[in-house]
């Protein structure tokens, strides 16, 4: 399973130098292993530095955006410029049957990322939360609001969707 986020928090990933890692307690990084620790694809349920002890496991943290952006809101120049990026990282994963888009914006890249391959989606899928797209080159693309500290707070994002979320993945990988 591979999760694509948004980019690098500039106090979390982008100092530390480990995506969702450093970005304090109950910041995105831990919500989101906690979430990950408690359907198995971590060992621990935090990500507090590079040095943690933080496994996963039969899982990828990618971004659609190599740096922080302004306001968390890269452009779509940014988007393009960093795709090449995110598509190594991903060639270098062959056996990627899942794909956790979290957020509208690490949803999106994947799909360009796809057209850019030559995998043609028509439709054009929705991004939902927890919505499960099976995609032609055999992958499944779930939809997972981002873990932001704004979607947290606020309740439109809690544990028990983002739960929904992994138990989703975890029936995909399980029917592959």
């Amino acid at each position: 399973m591979v999760l694509i986020g948004l980019a690098p928090a500039a106090h979390g990933a982008n100092r530390t130098g480990r995506v969702f890692t450093g970005d304090g307690p109950n910041g995105s990084g831990d919500f989101l292993m906690a979430a990950l620790h408690r359907a198995g694809f971590a060992n621990i349920p935090t990500a507090r530095h590079p040095g943690d002890g933080l496994q996963l496991r039969d899982a990828f943290i990618a971004a659609a955006v190599r740096c922080a952006p302004p306001d968390n809101k890269p452009t779509t120049d940014e988007i393009a410029n960093c795709l090449p990026h995110l598509e190594a990282e991903l060639a270098a994963l062959p056996n990627v049957q899942v794909v956790v888009a979290l957020g509208r914006i690490g949803f999106d890249a994947y799909l360009q990322l796809l057209k850019r391959r030559g995998v043609n989606i028509r439709p054009k899928p929705a991004f939902g939360h927890a919505a499960v797209h099976w995609l032609p080159n055999g992958q499944t693309l779930i939809g997972c609001y981002h873990p932001s500290r704004q979607n947290t707070n606020t309740g439109k994002l809690d544990a028990r969707m983002m739960d929904r979320v992994f138990a989703r993945a975890l029936r995909a990988l399980a029917e592959n």
